[in-house]
């Protein structure tokens, strides 16, 4: 049969080197960032962690009610000598109806987000969790100590 090769070829192996991932459940809407190297590769195999190495992403959680989001960090960097730490985003003026854990996320003043608590995020380590507000607030990378 030539449909399953071509089904392959057209659908599964895209899919597979594609920079958007998949998520299953409810959500309506996935922001992915993943940082590539020059081999193509999602995860950073050069000796020292960088900005890039910082994964953000959100995803719409409900579709009634206040909107609810998950937000995941992760560390793409695979080096093990060095985890990057007092990582810090920028998050505006951000405010959830939703408790969040300030161990995991913390508003620190206007546009400064604190995360993980200043702690190591270590190779492939994701904090998540979820807020409550009725529109998506911007997460971007703004600063993190590197060895």
């Amino acid at each position: 049969m030539t449909i399953t090769p071509l089904f392959f070829l057209c659908f599964i192996i895209p899919l597979v080197h594609s920079n958007v991932q998949t998520h299953s459940g409810p959500s309506s809407h996935i922001m992915h960032s993943f940082h590539e190297d020059r081999n193509g590769s999602k995860f950073s195999w050069h000796g020292s962690c960088t900005k890039k190495d910082i994964s953000i992403s959100q995803s719409r959680e409900t579709l009634s009610g206040i909107p609810q989001y998950v937000v995941q960090i992760m560390n793409t960097c695979v080096s093990s000598k060095c985890a990057p730490y007092n990582i810090h985003l920028h998050c505006g003026w951000f405010a959830s109806a939703r408790i969040i854990n300030p161990k995991l996320f913390k508003r620190l003043s206007f546009d400064d987000c604190l995360v993980n608590g200043g702690k190591p995020l270590t190779s492939s380590q994701i904090i998540r969790f979820t807020y409550s507000n009725s529109f998506l607030y911007p997460l971007a990378f703004k600063s993190a100590k590197f060895c």
